[in-house]
């Protein structure tokens, strides 16, 4: 199975131009996908185009990962329905720098290693260019009706908003980097996700203009959700990659509760499990979706891949920790970093521990803590059941609270209703 079939049938590919495949198969070929230093970390989302890369070097060629220090200046408009902030130097330094280090971990750049990996920034050939070696070198050989043919720039002129000179050179600037990286590594292939195509055809002309060059491209689709929602999103906000923005026990929890037909498609797409376990995953599965066969498989993976062994096992043993028949008792038995871990987003009051030294009755501490704005609204909802103890059932308005109570040494999880958890911290 060659580059192109194995990400047709992992639902990986969208658009391709002609030769594509031909030039895969003719000889080992260098490749790139950009990354677009926005934060400091990249989300779920990313992993798309990391693994574009990881089966691009799997399939014996060169992957180049581009960090648009120089482009995430200007903002891209695809996708886009307004401009985005611009960001200033240090801040995107800072970022490159923390993508930079965790594309490390994805792809192999052993220099011994005949297709080892290649980082660059664009930076490094924008920075000394000046606006009339620009217009002069790069400009002069794509035309205004040419850049306003593409989707991306269209809608946004169509649009309220519009579009600023800025954004509107975004597609030249990425041609360019496409031209650069064929005249300096010999890459003759840009990757991305399908809102990039006309950017990416861009670059194709670019080299084919200025260089005299042959390019080529390919695309996967955009990732989305079952129910219509943003791939990536919860509540809390992105998926990140980067382990101090999403602990890995929410990262495993993401993948764990995928919808049905979101983990047949995910699996494919975000693990390098081969196409006949996959299949077998997805029968067991069908037989019996209550098992959740396939969402256990994929949050196991995907973790692994990301975070490591170990962060999988204590994601996994958290879990199940958590959701077991005796959760009062499973929870009494976490160490703190599960607790913390397992708790991540929901809000924190800090007691002063010495509160607790002689007992304090519930309903004070509840008002103490700032949970329920008085005493009598906490003593209401005790009454009417709605409020939990470290998963008990507060049934006594009197019931006193101490030190014996605390799980690990210092926390008190307090629930109201059923989704409404505040973690008491004594300090």
């Amino acid at each position: 199975m060659d580059l192109v079939e194995e990400l047709g049938w992992r639902g990986m590919l969208q658009d391709i131009t002609p030769g594509t495949r031909e030039q895969l198969s003719r000889e080992m070929t260098t490749g790139y996908v950009g990354f677009d230093p926005t934060a400091d970390s990249l989300h779920i989302g990313s992993l798309v185009p990391i693994l574009l890369l990881l089966h691009l070097q799997r399939a014996g060629h060169r992957p180049i990962a581009l960090v648009g220090g120089a482009t995430g200046m200007v903002g891209d408009p695809s996708g886009k329905s307004e401009e985005r902030n611009l960001l200033d130097e240090a801040t995107l330094l800072r970022n490159v720098a923390g993508i930079r280090a965790q594309l490390e971990r994805f792809l192999d750049f052993n220099p011994e290693r005949p297709n080892a990996a290649i980082m660059a920034n664009n930076y490094d050939w924008f920075r000394d260019m000046g606006f009339i070696t620009f217009l002069r070198d790069v400009g002069k050989h794509i035309t205004v009706n040419y850049m306003m043919s593409k989707d991306s720039v269209r809608k946004r002129i169509d649009g309220e908003t519009g579009i600023s000179y800025t954004e509107f050179a975004y597609q030249l600037m990425q041609g360019y980097d496409f031209y650069w990286l064929h005249t300096h590594h010999q890459c003759k292939l840009q990757m991305g996700g399908s809102d990039q195509w006309g950017n990416i055809t861009t670059g194709i002309e670019l080299v084919r203009r200025k260089a005299g060059g042959e390019a080529f491209a390919l695309t996967c689709p955009l990732v989305t959700k079952a129910d219509g929602g943003k791939f990536g999103k919860t509540e809390k906000g992105n998926v990140w990659l980067d382990p101090a923005r999403t602990s890995p026990y929410q990262f495993y929890q993401f993948w764990l509760n995928a919808a049905d037909a979101d983990a047949e498609k995910w699996i494919r797409c975000f693990t390098l499990l081969p196409k006949e376990e996959i299949e077998s995953l997805t029968a067991s599965h069908l037989s019996d979706p209550s098992a959740r066969i396939l969402q256990r498989r994929l949050a196991q993976e995907v973790t692994v891949f990301v975070h490591g062994e170990a962060e999988f096992e204590t994601a996994r043993s958290t879990t199940e920790k958590l959701f077991s028949e005796d959760p009062v008792a499973a929870l009494r038995n976490m160490d703190e970093s599960e607790i913390l871990a397992s708790m991540e987003g929901v809000p924190t009051h800090r007691v002063e521990a010495a509160t607790l030294a002689a007992g304090i009755d519930i309903v004070s501490l509840l008002a103490l803590s700032g949970i329920f704005p008085s005493k009598g609204e906490a003593r209401k909802t005790i009454q009417g059941g709605g409020v939990s103890l470290n998963r008990e059932k507060v049934a006594d308005v009197g019931q006193t609270v101490n030190a014996t109570g605390l799980l690990a040494g210092k926390y008190l999880l307090v629930s109201k209703g059923k989704k409404n958890h505040y973690l008491l911290i004594m300090e």
